[in-house]
């Protein structure tokens, strides 16, 4: 028996066979030890599955998108808090521990969890890590991935509606609750970056097409949220200028993502 609350660990999947092994050895690699491990699995047609029976303590089945697979999961979830972690994540040793110090000694009731991305994927993962670290500690362009469940529940969790920026709809309603959110040292590391520009316009051409849901639902933060023009950005321009190859790469891989979002956007709406 342990007197340490029980954390449970949500990982939604969709084909995760190339992350989802390195994300829940992560996971199982914790300083922390009383930790339930939920997968949910949406209908994947690679070794998901199989994978996921190795390391998981439960395994269910939903779709259609991250948000109600998060959802789902948190319904069977046990534990007083509640983790949620994408497939493509791998994340360092002390995260649990440090987040449940946070809430158990501090008071908090979220915390946002840095993430970075692993440069040694690609030109693109280097660009995305330099993006990326610009919002260490920022207060705009976060979210929390570790709540009590509690407090999961009492804002209604995840907005089923969006697909994209799902997170920042769930950071918004912590706020405007008035949680107490605080943040940690230890960091997620995305492994599931970009191999090429192809991937980023299709990942970003499908965002698109549903993020005016998430306009619509935070008509105040939502355009600052995803604006290409960020305060955070423009704080840290300096570590872009000592890094002139990797700044061309942001303009080109902005230009792409944004681009192939609008017309997603313009799509989805000649087709309202």
């Amino acid at each position: 028996m342990t007197n340490k609350p029980l954390v449970s660990v949500v990982v939604p999947t969709f084909n995760s066979e190339r992350f989802l092994e390195r994300c829940l050895k992560s996971v199982k690699a914790q300083s922390y030890s009383n930790i339930e491990i939920i997968v949910i699995d949406n209908y994947s047609l690679d070794k998901t599955k199989e994978i996921a029976n190795k390391n998981a303590d439960l395994i269910l089945v939903k779709g259609p998108e991250r948000s109600s697979q998060v959802n789902f999961g948190v319904k069977h979830a046990r534990g007083k808090y509640i983790y949620y972690i994408g497939s493509d994540f791998i994340i360092e040793s002390q995260v649990i521990e440090e987040a449940v110090g946070k809430c158990e000694k501090e008071g908090f009731d979220a915390i946002c969890i840095h993430n970075t991305s692993d440069p040694t994927i690609s030109f693109w993962a280097r660009v995305r890590k330099i993006e990326r670290d610009c919002y260490e500690h920022d207060n705009l362009n976060v979210a929390a991935r570790f709540l009590r469940k509690k407090v999961f529940e009492l804002i209604g969790g995840f907005n089923e509606s969006l697909v994209v920026a799902e997170d920042y709809d769930l950071q918004n309603k912590l706020i405007s609750n008035d949680f107490k959110i605080g943040f940690l040292t230890s960091k997620e590391i995305h492994i599931g970056e970009p191999m090429n520009l192809a991937e980023i316009a299709a990942k970003h051409y499908y965002y698109g097409k549903t993020v005016k849901n998430f306009l619509d639902a935070n008509p105040d933060l939502g355009k600052r949220q995803i604006s290409p023009l960020r305060p955070a950005i423009l704080r840290n321009l300096t570590n872009f200028a000592k890094h002139p190859i990797l700044l061309i790469g942001f303009v080109v891989y902005q230009t792409v993502r944004y681009s192939a979002a609008g017309l997603g956007f313009l799509i989805a709406e000649i087709n309202r």
